[in-house]
């Protein structure tokens, strides 16, 4: 039953010629598709509407090739063939009664054109920021001409396909923010100097935009509230205040953002809901056009809190919408516990930065709406009266249970530890990790709600147990162990001299406080989250850390998730030493040797423990003895035999926990259905004529 305190957010809102049904708005955001995978970003913006998104946008959307971002996938709009593609998308959310909004993207020296070879034009001649050899070309005014041709014709053929709302993007470090900046643009013509003539070209493209469509169409303009350089929650606001109110009454809608990409969408253990409100507070004071801005929102009373406030009219989200598309229904419906809140791992992101299709750790039907015919809150029912064993309730235990007590067979889910959770509950309770007990949380209260679900807690099963249940399908699900012979990512065998063992410690030993006691070292093969994490509790308890990693900074998957940079910052915060470039080679229990990754040399360390960060193994030996044991998948199987014996997530390949919930889905998705891989699943590989 729906909460009236929530009403608010289901209002609908003007924006300019269209009308928005309600004031949830999915903002642009990536999603590692692009214009190379129009159906996939069709069914995916169109579920969101489903959901309840009464505005939906694309990613940044390129409006001519000398704006080409490859390997990163961007959506385009340079011709007739873009048009078939986008209307694929607008057509899916127009059936749910949103409005389609695009962003028009134009890059400056943020990209290199490295797929058209078109010359990357800049407000003045720069290293383009992409870490290759490419410069822009300072543009001159024919160029400035072009542009604006280009943007209008652009506006022109989003229309054609179909959208409500066209953005004028000028913000995040793209060419329209580098003309608006005073560091930036150095220009002495009338594009430069002045505030008035930095911000004229922007003011040119709303007034080119709305003249060429703003009869039947919205123009959003994208903006930073601040111009960047302050601490986190600390904005230094400069001229951006008059930037806005020279242009304020000009377009139909603000999406108002900061500079600092890595703060407006970081991750949970730095940055918590609702952090942008300090950067953008003033702006509803100076415009009376409708404003929109993100903050991971995932609380409905922080939703109203910021409209009643006046800090908003929309609450913007990306991340949100990916973690749930129907989060707005749900607030409707009144069923707030039915929702998949995010988490703040960014794992979405990093899709964008290694090009590939997005993926999230609560919801793994993201990307596979299309390909696989996946939807985030449908399933097809069971096809048999078989009953299920899960062995282990982390999360792609936890995930299979829940998906296929929906699909509705009897389920029994075997658990070794009093609390559900295995990985996640162990690694939230970590130094701010708390968010990520929500993979947990969401799934444990759905399986509460499944009558033909049977939890058994503190179950510890050995082959026997298993048999003895008589269930037709058995699940796996008992997770991974991480090593202790130093075998990761740059090591590739085991280190030799590695002891005495008792000073050697692993994540598991962490996580179960067991401690070292004197210096230590965290040493970093794996990349990613857990060994930043590990140095910082143990300096938090006044263990002295060494940090050492083979790569040349901390933590260096970290930047695919936008929080390298505040990981390193916060360890040398933390009084931490840190030797990047060396890998770990022997250590006697007084001292460790660290050799260079480039060169021979070599350093002497003293310590007394060693936590080894490097890499996991699978916990599969419930899954190989019964294997052995009941012969299933070979000619000898046993009669009493299970029909089948599948391990899951961790236990099949240790992964991000995104990928352990992603296996237990599939599984839960694909049993007792006939799966052929070169069928069932369409990878959208088309060309545009084909459309």
């Amino acid at each position: 039953m729906r909460d009236p305190r929530y009403d608010i957010l289901l209002e609908p809102v003007k924006i300019g010629p269209v009308t928005a049904p309600n004031r949830f708005y999915q903002v642009p955001h990536c999603t590692g598709l692009g214009w190379l995978r129009p159906r996939m970003v069709a069914e995916l913006r169109g579920i969101k509407a489903e959901g309840g998104w009464g505005v939906v946008c694309t990613e940044y959307c390129s409006i001519h090739p000398t704006s080409d971002d490859l390997p990163h996938p961007y959506a385009s709009i340079w011709d007739e063939g873009d048009v078939k593609a986008h209307s694929l998308m607008t057509d899916k959310v127009h059936e749910h009664g949103s409005l389609a909004g695009v962003e028009l993207w134009v890059s400056g020296n943020r990209s290199a054109n490295l797929f058209t070879l078109e010359t990357p034009l800049g407000v003045d001649s720069r290293p383009t920021s992409i870490g290759a050899p490419f410069s822009t070309r300072a543009m001159d005014r024919r160029d400035i001409r072009e542009l604006r041709k280009w943007h209008r014709n652009a506006a022109l053929r989003a229309k054609q396909a179909g959208f409500d709302v066209v953005y004028v993007y000028a913000t995040h470090g793209y060419l329209l923010s580098n003309f608006l900046s005073s560091q930036t643009n150095t220009r002495i013509d009338e594009y430069g100097g002045s505030l008035e003539n930095r911000v004229r070209l922007v003011r040119e493209l709303i007034s080119d935009t709305k003249e060429a469509i703003g009869d039947t169409c919205a123009v959003a303009v994208r903006f930073s509230a601040e111009q960047g350089g302050g601490a986190d929650g600390e904005p230094i606001i400069g001229e951006h205040r008059e930037m806005i109110e020279m242009l304020a009454e000009l377009p139909d809608l603000w999406d108002i953002n900061i500079n600092d990409y890595s703060l407006e969408m970081g991750v949970s253990r730095f940055v918590k809901e609702g952090s942008l409100e300090a950067y953008m507070s003033y702006v509803k004071s100076v415009t009376t056009k409708p404003v929109v801005t993100v903050g991971r929102f995932t609380s409905p009373d922080t939703m109203v809190s910021q409209i009643k406030r006046g800090i908003v009219d929309f609450i913007g989200a990306a991340r949100p919408s990916i973690a749930d598309p129907f989060l707005p229904k749900k607030i409707e419906e009144g069923r707030l516990d039915d929702i998949r809140e995010c988490i703040g791992c960014n794992i979405c992101y990093s899709g964008d930065s290694k090009g590939t299709p997005i993926r999230c750790t609560q919801n793994p039907s993201i990307s596979e709406e299309w390909r696989r015919g996946w939807h985030p809150e449908k399933i097809a029912k069971k096809q048999s009266d078989s009953t299920i064993l899960v062995v282990g309730g982390g999360p792609a235990g936890l995930e299979a249970t829940r998906a296929l007590g929906q699909r509705g067979y009897q389920v029994m889910l075997a658990e070794s530890e009093r609390e559900l959770g295995g990985r996640v509950t162990r690694e939230s309770k970590l130094p701010g990790l708390s968010e990520w007990a929500r993979v947990r949380d969401y799934r444990v209260t759905q399986i509460e709600k499944i009558p033909n679900i049977d939890v058994y807690p503190e179950s510890v099963m050995n082959v026997d147990d298993v048999l003895t249940t008589g269930a037709d399908h058995v699940v796996i699900a008992t997770g991974s162990y991480w090593r202790r012979d130093g075998v990761g990512l740059y090591t590739e065998v085991p280190i030799r001299d590695f002891g005495p063992a008792e000073q050697i410690y692993t994540p598991d030993d962490i996580l179960s406080d067991r401690l070292p006691a004197g210096p230590t070292i965290v040493y970093d093969d794996d990349h990613y989250y857990m060994a930043n994490i590990i140095a910082e509790k143990l300096a938090a308890d006044n263990i002295p850390v060494v940090f050492v990693t083979p790569e040349p900074k901390v933590s260096l998957w970290s930047g695919m998730t936008s929080e390298q940079h505040r990981v390193q910052n916060r360890l040398i915060q933390s009084g931490i030493k840190i030797i990047t470039g060396y890998s770990l080679c022997r250590f006697d229990g007084k001292c460790a040797t660290l050799k260079a990754v480039y060169g021979a040399h070599e350093k002497i360390v003293e310590v007394e423990s060693v936590v080894s960060v490097t890499s996991r193994l699978p916990q599969d030996s419930l899954y190989q003895a019964l294997i052995e044991k009941t012969g299933v998948g070979e000619s000898n199987r046993n009669a009493e035999a299970p029909k089948s014996i599948t391990r899951i997530g961790d236990c099949e390949a240790p992964a991000i926990i995104a990928g352990a919930v992603f296996s237990g889905h599939r599984y839960a998705r694909e049993l007792d259905t006939d799966v052929d891989m070169d069928k069932r699943i369409k990878y959208d590989r088309v060309f545009y004529e084909d459309v």
